[in-house]
């Protein structure tokens, strides 16, 4: 019986993490709607919808919900993020993925739920990536208000 185990712990790199971080929350920031708890926006990308809308606002935090609305493959999961942008500190960071518990900062490998030894980092990263496409080639529907001279 073999048994699988790890000599080498592993250390995130947390300017690097940072660093990623503050991207994060410039990237949201030009995303966001209004801050507003129920204010959202409709993003088209490609031939999927997404939906960026805010959770919930504090005096340092605002939390958003990002949530794939549509999309034409049947065969590709929907996916949704809760991220919560820290405003004194300047950084987002996503804190649940399909609502499921906490992410961790890192993870014994190998674990139960096959989780990779910097699953936060990673999927901090897939925020940066789809946060970036977004602002690149998405397109944003907007509400405009003709009835009040907003226009």
């Amino acid at each position: 019986m073999s048994q699988v185990l790890s000599s080498k712990q592993y250390i995130q790199s947390l300017p690097r993490y940072i660093t990623l971080c503050e991207r994060n929350y410039l990237r949201a920031l030009k995303l966001l709607p209004e801050e507003v708890v129920g204010e959202s926006r409709v993003i088209d990308l490609a031939s999927a919808r997404y939906c960026l809308s805010v959770a919930g606002v504090s005096k340092y935090t605002t939390d958003i919900h990002i949530e794939q609305m549509a999309t034409v493959s049947a065969h590709l999961p929907h996916f949704s993020l809760s991220v919560r942008l820290y405003h004194d500190a300047k950084v987002a960071e996503v804190i649940h993925r399909d609502y499921h518990r906490r992410i961790k900062p890192s993870y014994g490998y190998p674990n139960p739920d096959m989780h990779q030894k910097d699953e936060k980092y990673q999927i901090n990263a897939f925020l940066a990536d789809w946060l970036m496409v977004c602002l690149e080639k998405g397109r944003v529907h907007l509400n405009w208000d003709v009835n009040n001279g907003l226009v």
